[in-house]
């Protein structure tokens, strides 16, 4: 894997806001778009995450912003780590920006999930390392970052190591204060700018309001901070881990909700079940799934919801 040093690097060149690249064009320009939204190409929603291989109820597109929003403890950066996984399995190259978490410890957690082992052997770790070589960089900074440093790496990344997909974790590590409501928006507006400039996908972690209690399954009206970040981004999607004492066994151990997907036709919850030892969510209970080429034939790799599944509604 490979870490972004700040230090190493000039990122004045990269702080100057680039050229806008939306134009003004007549309707019939943008022909072929529409005939591939018609025909399920565009519609289809590019990129697609473990929990919903086919693509049927969520995907993640070119200049888009997601939000991944839940109380704190119940995972979020996690399962992100998975969609991470998911995405370079596709050969989508991916930025990791954890600013409350060192490099070490993320890449650890996402071995644990893509060898599906709680102890990945050296053997194990030599093929993480191989596995998709060059679609997985970290960005090696800790604590809070200001915005204009977090903008040039997002420019740097595209433009000189082709990242499509970004992750920052987390919005509160760019913005100091809960209640400054301006600053967020403007944070969010530029991240859609970028987006749209840069064609990148841009995933930014956040956390909600905590309710009466953890067993509250929140919606995107209960993000902490201003209103307008939900209002502003492309996709919601909150994580909601099952921490009921009297749970039933057959009942998932969390939710991955889709409160907002824009340029989708689908919202709602997929039931999710996490396996300790791998830190997988996984759609089924007691299956895991493994993400590295050569370790399990395609007939294993499920199980996937489709758009049948009961674990949808």
């Amino acid at each position: 894997m490979n870490l972004i040093e700040v230090d190493d690097i000039d990122w004045e060149k990269y702080r100057e806001e680039s050229l806008p690249k939306r134009k003004i064009k007549e309707k019939a320009h943008y022909a072929e778009q529409v005939k591939s939204y018609f025909e399920g190409t565009l519609i289809k929603r590019g990129s697609n995450i473990p929990f919903d291989s086919s693509g049927v109820h969520i995907g993640l597109r070119p200049s888009e912003v997601s939000v991944w929003a839940g109380i704190n403890g119940h995972g979020k950066s996690l399962l992100l780590g998975q969609v991470v996984l998911g995405l370079m399995e596709q050969d989508q190259k991916c930025l990791i920006c954890s600013f409350e978490m060192r490099p070490e410890i993320t890449l650890a957690r996402m071995a644990r999930q893509a060898t599906g082992k709680e102890i990945p052997s050296t053997t194990d770790l030599e093929l993480f390392y191989s596995w998709k070589r060059d679609n997985l960089f970290l960005l090696d900074h800790h604590g809070m970052i200001d915005t204009d440093s977090m903008f040039a790496v997002m420019r740097y990344a595209h433009q000189e190591l082709g990242v499509k997909h970004i992750v920052i974790d987390s919005l509160m590590k760019c913005v100091k204060g809960e209640d400054s409501y301006n600053e967020q928006k403007d944070f969010v507006n530029a991240l859609c700018s970028i987006a749209q400039d840069t064609e990148m996908h841009i995933h930014l972690v956040h956390h909600m309001r905590k309710g009466n209690d953890e067993s509250h399954i929140g919606g995107k009206f209960d993000l902490k901070g201003s209103g307008s970040i939900s209002d502003q981004v492309d996709n919601v999607f909150i994580v909601w881990r099952n921490k009921k004492e009297d749970k039933n066994p057959i009942d998932p151990d969390g939710l991955l909700i889709c409160a907002k997907q824009r340029n989708g036709e689908w919202e709602g919850k997929i039931k999710l079940w996490f396996d300790k030892a791998s830190q997988q969510y996984t759609v089924e209970h007691g299956r895991t799934r493994l993400y590295m080429d050569g370790r399990v034939s395609a007939q294993m790799r499920g199980p996937y919801i489709n758009q049948e599944s009961d674990n949808v509604w």
